[in-house]
């Protein structure tokens, strides 16, 4: 029974812990991009604002006991227990006839052994990499708190201390952060990188899980002595044995931390280890391209460190540096006859084979020992080590190095590598097509020969002769029996067949017949190609693969060749067909973390292997990008001729001015850069439809999302410079803003005229693109923005307009300024310029006044909403409504609970608003005494608030500023979509009222896909302007009569300020210095009133009438004409009604007709 067979309970439960070993190394590396920023305290202001609330360990107060009790633990991990459990299970004889000796004599079993303990290492590894200890540590507190303390250090039953072990920091410093520690200088830099060095490390790391030391030495034995995957076989020259054994060198490096004590005292076994896979080479790939330098790595460790010396020493380095810059021009000239055009076909691949994979194993091999030794390592262990750097500035001067010669040889090598498998993928698939047909023309030719001999066909010159009739016939007979499926028997039979052939031709000088000779010819050339075929084997893509082997490049790649490839493709747009061929080769790599996933079919199989894909993908995208950007570099010349240079056509224009429209030379001038974006748009085209991993790219596809990406990027520094709201000299805020929103809109309108004429070239939808992504800027920045107002923020990561491929850039907030984005700025600058303590709104103008004479247009709302919207779009308009909607419901929510709290729980302010109900609602009120001052009374009442009234106005009247500005903004969005999209704006609103209607009569909507349908059908009503701001409830309250009460007498409190105004007909503020404007304060109450029951607001309206009716009755009867108190209160509540969209028979009903009708008559004096 096989090691790995399904009944083999042991093979599969090892097999199971390797797989879950790969995946946890998935699952790191796609988590750290995912940490919350504030965890990192990057920067000032995240420490001072969360440095008391983000804590590590020292928030145990147990800490020095909390530590000892995690070094005591044996396994702490997940993954360390399942293998510490099976050692176990394997010494106590749990499987029957299987110990840990029996194990590793499978080929199978000693390879999962060693891969087993060799995969934890690498997840301490990537862990301290990728997640700074700090952070780690910081993520346990904050979970531990968040749990409510459940897992607490001295639970018996916790996992705590799991968990722990495996976040504590190790002291550990990335080599970014440490490259700007060492840069800084000054007094403390020794002190600095001091703190850099970490003391045994990772001994120290690796010691804190014990496994079972027998197991640890077994391995390491095992890695040390035998050829575990028998990679020998594929490379038997000795010069190549170090690339054969190098993932077994890499296993054995990683392994040799769980026993420290070789590394640091048996010397002996170092040098047969160095000897026997470091000879020439002393950086390793330990994981996908997470390359160790030896040097720097073993320079804690006595016996390692001399050991790797007599390979680094100067004479060492020269003689192998020398050595293989020679290999470098040869086989680069090789590969590169080889990939010439018109050389590789089906046919030379055939013939070639084996030397074509001898020059894939030498250039492979010369190119492994490039890529590693000529870039830095992507692990540093000592951040202040000289020698390491001192090694590499050697070796890349004896090897005198143009990293473009390597590129060179790696574009021809993956070209190469990718023709000879597609030819070999074609070759296998109709090999025995290929056989039959090879076959048949050789017996073809045969019994043609045979005929001709026989006499019965008529070649020239060729005489009878019976035997060679016989011969050619039997020999026919003989390749009929050949069959593809017995080779060996079959190879034997043609070779003898080519050979007798040789011989009759000279025995019988055959060759002197130039028809016979072209025949034999022939026929061997089908014999041979048969040969060909039978010594193919099914085997040898699996060779290739091996041999082939990229893993190592998987970080090397990006950060050293991407600068060439970019540069080349910028050259040659063509170029991209032979970068194709180096994502190929990367991509094939990716079977080496999925290869024991798959073969214990795991479920985590699908998410790795699309990790690692789009890992890669997004390095596709990263290097093609280059494409947009150039483009977009000419573009930018195309944008400021179309925008500042050449004139737009009229519909009309005279004859004689034909000539100053044409502007020859500026056209010619677009026409060139417009062809030189074609050639980039037909470069990219020209590469194939790729598969990387489990990823399908479609280059159509790619190009419309590096444009995406590009144009993000302009867009996103467009808004965000142009809507920088710096003070200058002689302009005022307002003036400021227009101006700045008019220069947007222009640079916004410049993309939108280059887009709709480039379009066509480059094969896209322009313009739908620009509008698109330019809603996703806004949306995003909104989004960022109302996480201020949000209690469970939408993270980076959870944004449905952020994207992986096409990232939207942050910009970090401007110094001093409250808003995180451009949009919260410009909401910010429009509420400042419409400040109601500074300014006057008319609604009949819908135009904003200076309060102080001589009271100048400050700021016209048709007009600026027409730039506002030309500048941002509807997109823009809509944003900014969904950023005052989320201002307006973080205000009302916090001082309506705080209002209501008071209403209900304060006992002065219950007592006075109980009695004062009592009296309102008497049957005998007004009383006489009343009746007699009634202003008196009231006033009695209001001064009780005296302390309150003030901030209560100003939060009235903020409310009341932002429900204006977000009205104005759906008037706008109205007028426009009514404008230019009619139709649109005519099937939205028809479709809501019908679910209105439906809704009034039914419930059958309130299902999921009606929910659904409403949502979307609200999205579309936002860009139509077809809703009403002032109609919206943002909160749920509870109902109270008291808030109807209170609301009147913070009104009748404040009317007095105000007077009626015949120039303007409304209300304006007795004082120029009184910080109150009518329409906000009134748009205000409605807003708030509106978050109640509808009674609530008809209790108001009804306690208003009651102080007019009350007020003016006294008022004629003492003076017979009507104060200014009641006439502003009339127009004041005629202005309410308006506003708040109500009939006029509210009024009517509560207040007398005579009054409402002939007010301005009775408060005119008679003379």
């Amino acid at each position: 029974m096989s090691f790995l067979d399904d009944n083999n309970a042991c093979g599969q439960n090892l097999l199971n812990i390797v797989s879950v070993g790969n995946s946890i190394i998935a699952e790191i590396l796609r988590l750290k991009d995912y940490v919350p920023s504030i965890y990192r305290l990057d920067n000032k202001a995240d420490k001072a604002k969360y440095g008391e609330l983000i804590l590590d360990f020292s928030y145990f107060k147990i800490a020095e006991d909390h530590e000892r009790r995690i070094e005591q633990s044996p396994s702490i991990h997940h993954y360390a227990s399942d293998l510490q459990q099976y050692i176990e299970e394997l010494n106590t004889g749990y499987y029957i006839q299987q110990t840990l000796e029996t194990v590793l004599q499978e080929e199978e079993g000693r390879q999962l052994l060693c891969e087993s303990l060799y995969l934890f290492g690498v997840i301490l590894l990537m862990v301290d990499f990728h997640i700074p200890g700090d952070v780690r540590e910081r993520l346990l507190i904050a979970y531990y708190r968040y749990s409510g303390g459940d897992a607490t250090p001295s639970g018996d039953e916790s996992n705590i201390h799991d968990v722990c072990l495996l976040l504590r920091s190790t002291g550990y410093v990335h080599p970014s952060i440490a490259a700007k520690v060492l840069g800084l200088g000054g007094k403390q830099a020794g002190a600095r990188a001091a703190s850099l060095v970490v003391p045994r490390y990772p001994e120290a790391y690796f010691s804190r899980f014990r496994f079972d030391e027998n197991f640890v030495d077994l391995v390491v034995a095992r890695l040390r002595c035998d050829d575990i995957y028998n990679q020998l076989n594929l490379y038997p020259h000795p010069a190549h044995r170090s690339t054969a054994l190098s993932t077994q060198a890499a296993m054995l490096y990683v392994c040799l931390y769980f026993c420290p004590q070789v590394l640091h005292s048996q010397g002996s076994q170092m040098r047969e280890i160095v000897d026997k896979f470091f000879c020439d080479n002393w950086t390793i790939s330990v994981y996908m391209g997470m390359t160790v330098n030896l040097v720097d790595a073993w320079l804690d460790f006595k016996a390692a460190r001399s050991a790797i010396e007599n390979v680094i020493s100067p004479p060492a380095i020269k003689a192998l540096c020398q050595q293989q810059k020679e290999q470098l021009g040869k086989i680069t000239q090789k590969t590169q006859e080889i990939v010439r055009e018109g050389v590789l076909n089906d046919n030379f691949v055939l013939e070639h084979a084996n030397k074509i994979i001898h020059l894939m194993r030498q250039s492979n091999v010369l190119l492994r020992w490039f890529c590693l030794h000529t870039s830095r390592e992507v692990f540093i262990f000592a951040h202040t080590a000289t020698l390491t750097g001192q090694v590499q500035k050697c070796v890349l001067h004896e090897l005198q190095f143009n990293r473009n010669t390597l590129y060179n040889l790696l574009l021809n090598c993956s070209q190469m590598e990718l023709s000879v498998r597609e030819f070999l993928a074609e070759i296998q698939q109709t090999k025995e097509e290929r056989w039959t047909k090879s076959r048949e023309e050789a017996m073809q030719r045969l019994n043609e020969l045979s005929e001709a001999f026989a006499g019965s066909r008529p070649l020239s010159k060729i005489e009878q002769n019976p035997q060679l009739q016989q011969w050619f016939g039997e020999v026919a007979g003989r390749l009929q029996k050949l069959e593809l499926s017995r080779p060996q028997k079959s190879g034997r039979l043609i070779i003898q067949v080519m050979q007798a052939l040789d011989d009759v031709q000279e025995y019988h000088n055959l060759h002197s017949n130039m028809l016979v000779k072209q025949q034999l010819q022939e026929t061997r050339d089908m014999l041979n190609q048969m040969a060909q075929l039978i010594n193919l084997k099914e085997d040898i893509e699996i060779h290739i693969q091996m041999i082939t082997d990229f893993s190592y490049a998987w970080h090397l790649l990006q950060f050293d060749f991407t600068p060439p490839m970019q540069e080349h493709i910028k050259r040659q747009p063509q170029a991209v067909i032979g970068i194709r061929a180096v994502f190929l080769k990367l991509a094939s790599t990716l079977e080496v973390p999925l290869m024991r996933i798959n073969q214990a079919r795991s479920e985590d199989l699908v998410s790795v292997s699309n990790y690692y894909s789009t890992e890669l993908a997004n390095f596709l995208r990263r290097v093609l990008q280059i494409v947009p950007e150039t483009m977009f570099s000419i573009l930018a010349k195309i944008i400021y001729l179309l925008t500042n240079v050449i004139k737009e056509f009229p519909t009309k224009v005279e004859k004689e001015r034909l000539k100053d429209y044409a502007q020859f030379e500026e056209r010619a001038k677009v026409a060139q850069l417009t062809n030189s974006i074609a050639v980039f748009t037909k470069g990219i085209l020209m590469m194939k439809t790729t598969l990387v991993g489990v990823i399908e790219l479609d280059p159509k596809q790619l190009l419309e999302d590096g444009i995406r990406k590009e144009l993000v990027n302009h867009l996103a520094n467009a808004y965000n410079l142009g809507l920088i709201f710096t003070p200058e000299k002689g302009k005022t805020p307002v003036q400021l803003l227009q101006q700045k929103l008019q220069a947007l809109a222009k640079t916004i309108e410049g993309y939108r005229r280059s887009f709709e004429y480039i379009e066509d070239y480059l094969r896209v939808q322009g313009l739908r693109i620009l509008l698109e992504e330019s809603q996703r800027i806004i949306n995003y920045n909104v989004e960022k923005e109302c996480n201020a107002f949000l209690r469970n923020k939408v993270q980076e990561f959870q944004s449905e307009h952020q994207s992986q491929i096409i990232p939207i850039p942050n910009f970090p907030p401007l110094l001093g300024d409250p808003s995180n984005n451009f949009i919260g700025r410009l909401a910010h600058e429009i509420l400042r310029c419409t400040d109601p303590k500074q300014t006057i709104f008319l609604d009949l103008k819908s135009t904003w006044y200076e309060k102080k004479a001589p009271h100048q247009e400050v700021l016209a709302g048709s007009g600026f909403f027409e730039i506002l919207r030309e500048a941002l779009a509807p997109a823009g308009m809509v944003g900014l409504e969904r950023l005052y909607a989320h201002m307006l419901a973080d205000e009302l929510k916090r001082n309506l609970e705080r209002l209501q709290r008071n209403l209900t729980s304060d006992r002065m302010w219950v007592d006075t608003l109980a009695a004062l109900t009592r009296e309102l609602e008497a049957r005998d009120f007004p009383t006489p005494e009343v009746s007699k001052q009634p202003l008196k009374y009231y006033q009695a009442y209001t001064q009780r608030w005296l302390k309150v009234w003030p901030t209560l106005l100003d939060w009235v009247l903020c409310i009341g500023q932002k429900q204006l500005l977000r009205r104005e903004i759906a008037g706008e969005l109205s007028f426009s979509s009514k404008c230019d999209a009619k139709l649109l704006e005519n099937t939205a609103d028809t479709l809501n009222k019908a679910l209105l209607l439906e809704l009034s009569l039914s419930k059958d909507l309130c299902d999921e896909k009606g929910v659904v349908m409403l949502t979307e059908l609200q999205e579309t009503l936002l860009y139509t302007g077809n809703f009403e701001p002032l109609e919206q409830v943002f909160l749920i309250t509870k109902n109270t009569h008291n808030m109807a009460l209170f609301m009147f007498l913070f009104t009748i409190a404040h009317l007095g300020r105000m007077q009626h105004s015949t120039i303007t007909d409304c209300l304006l503020p007795k004082s120029a210095k009184d910080n109150i404007d009518n329409v906000p304060f009134i748009v205000g109450l409605v807003t708030i009133l509106q978050q109640f029951h509808k009674n609530v607001k008809m209790l108001y309206i009804s306690y208003m009438s009651q102080y007019v009716v009350t007020v003016s009755e006294a008022q004629l009867l003492d003076k017979e004409i009507l104060g200014p108190e009641v006439v502003t209160a009339l127009h004041f509540l005629l202005a309410f009604i308006r506003i708040a969209r109500l009939p006029l028979g509210v009024l009517e009903q509560r207040i007398p007709n005579i009054i409402l009708s002939e007010y301005e008559y009775l408060s005119t004096l008679l003379k």
